[in-house]
């Protein structure tokens, strides 16, 4: 299939191409889901029906509808091709999060001809298989309403700002992974999730400084003194990371958030590249500064 922007819409002239509607998604879902079914995408998961041996179960066992509600703690979501129509928006994404789990492309095997019964693979590739249902679920989440994505690591999020793609998927240099690069991963995902609260992108940006403040000591000797206090004065006077009378807290939260995240992770990103840089100095001009 070809994921390509037609005429009309291309052109501007389709107001109904720009988003649709959750009970379009489900459709369409469902019509995914139903074509990754059929070439044996989930068998490795939910087994197979063989004319010899009757049901052979997967990695799931029996009861798959079990295994669901054991994972999202929801009931009446199987069989899916039956109930996806009848989906929430919550119920529809902890179900594409956990297909995700679930998938894997079938490799190998053996071709049961008797009766035409069918494939039985022994072999799969999960990370194909996610890589392959990613790019067919991201082709119609991009378009419901506001726009998500669906993650590498089998999240959904909300769609980044055009310009902010590129800043969300950069890979920072390897530094301390436990007190750097997980709590930057950790923020984004929280940032970014699609339950996201005005809460939560505040405690996200939050722990952005947080981790601009374990790396204060080595900033301290690549920048001045008055730059290294202009990291901090937003978090420090706009209600990010104290909380007193002095704080400036009237103002839309709903769009500066937005910009303090991105202008932290990006302060972030910069800091640890000019730290990393084997022939940074200390470009602190003046001694006096501390």
């Amino acid at each position: 299939m070809v994921n390509r922007q037609y005429y009309s819409a291309r052109t501007g002239k389709n107001v109904d191409a720009i988003r649709f509607d959750l009970p379009m998604l489900r459709r369409l879902f469902r019509d995914i889901f139903l074509a990754f079914t059929s070439n044996d995408y989930f068998q490795e998961a939910f087994g197979y029906y063989c004319v010899n041996a009757g049901e052979v179960p997967g990695q799931l066992g029996t009861d798959i509808e079990a295994q669901m509600f054991k994972s999202l703690r929801k009931s009446n979501l199987w069989p899916i091709q039956d109930k996806c129509l009848d989906y929430t928006e919550d119920d529809l994404f902890d179900v594409i999060e956990l297909l995700h789990d679930w998938i894997s492309k079938p490799i190998d095997g053996f071709h049961h001809t008797w009766n035409d019964c069918g494939w039985h693979y022994n072999i799969f590739d999960k990370q194909a298989g996610q890589k392959e249902f990613r790019d067919q679920i991201n082709y119609i989440l991009c378009d419901y309403q506001d726009g998500y994505e669906l993650s590498d690591k089998g999240e959904i999020l909300k769609q980044a700002e055009e310009g902010l793609d590129l800043l969300f998927e950069a890979d920072l240099p390897t530094y301390d992974p436990e007190n750097v690069e997980k709590r930057v991963e950790a923020a984004i995902s929280k940032f970014r999730s699609y339950r996201s609260t005005l809460n939560d992108k505040h405690d996200a940006i939050r722990e952005l400084t947080n981790v601009l403040e374990f790396i204060r000591p080595k900033l301290k000797e690549i920048i001045a003194r008055k730059d290294e206090d202009d990291l901090f004065n937003i978090a420090n006077n706009f209600g990010i990371r104290h909380h007193n009378d002095k704080q400036k807290t009237d103002y839309d939260k709903e769009v500066w958030y937005n910009w303090m995240f991105s202008y932290y992770l990006a302060t972030i990103h910069g800091c640890i590249r000019l730290m990393k840089k084997p022939d940074t100095k200390n470009n602190n001009n003046s001694n006096s500064d501390y």
